[in-house]
């Protein structure tokens, strides 16, 4: 219990070093990452890297998620869309944060994990529904648009932003390094940045029909 205390301040440190807004910073405290961890990578559950998780897919470490949402710079108005539910451990951290998130995912298993986690952390802002999100969700407007998988070419669902909206996604092979670039949405154009490099799985098309 101790070590796993002394973890997660080695974490909130390292965060705010960063220089985090409170509320961000808030987030990362109200959020217990290792909920959303496999029990066998328990003990790694607050240190920087990347974790495998169910359904070949991985857990984006802590810092790259911090960094991520601190550019996304997310208010509690926000309607939020996030593509790549993972472990739901970034949705919980976006539940804090915004009004509304809805979260998609195409692994059938990841999506009832989340619920659960959600569930049991009473994140009543967050919706997590089975779905690829290759095309983000058509009948829908949103402030905020996050992207955990790695896209060819700018997204086709940038014009789903409202004027103002951000859009954060790594533009690049899904097989090497991507470019975590941000799109902000002003009347019809739109202004891209480069954050940082990440290595990201590929947005596939389709529900997974096993898992």
């Amino acid at each position: 219990m101790r070590s796993r205390r002394e973890a997660i301040a080695s974490m909130l440190l390292r965060l705010r070093a960063m220089g985090l807004s409170q509320r961000l910073m808030r987030a990362f405290e109200a959020v217990p990452r290792q909920n959303f961890v496999p029990v066998m990578y328990l003990d790694e559950s607050y240190g920087r890297g990347q974790l495998p998780i169910e359904c070949g897919q991985t857990m984006t470490g802590p810092d790259q998620v911090a960094r991520t949402l601190q550019a996304l710079n997310v208010l509690e108005t926000h309607r939020v869309l996030e593509i790549g539910t993972g472990s739901g451990y970034q949705a919980a951290l976006l539940g804090t944060l915004a009004a509304k998130v809805t979260s998609l995912e195409r692994f059938r298993t990841l999506v009832d994990k989340a619920r659960l986690r959600l569930s049991q952390l009473e994140i009543a802002s967050v919706t997590v529904d089975l779905a690829d999100g290759s095309d983000g969700l058509p009948s829908l407007v949103f402030d905020r648009i996050v992207v955990n998988c790695a896209l060819a070419e700018p997204p086709t669902f940038l014009e789903q932003l409202v004027s103002g909206g951000i859009l954060i996604a790594p533009i690049g092979p899904g097989d090497g390094q991507q470019m975590l670039r941000k799109f902000e949405k002003a009347g019809s154009r739109f202004e891209a940045t480069d954050l940082f490099p990440v290595r990201m799985q590929p947005l596939l098309r389709g529900v997974s029909r096993a898992i």
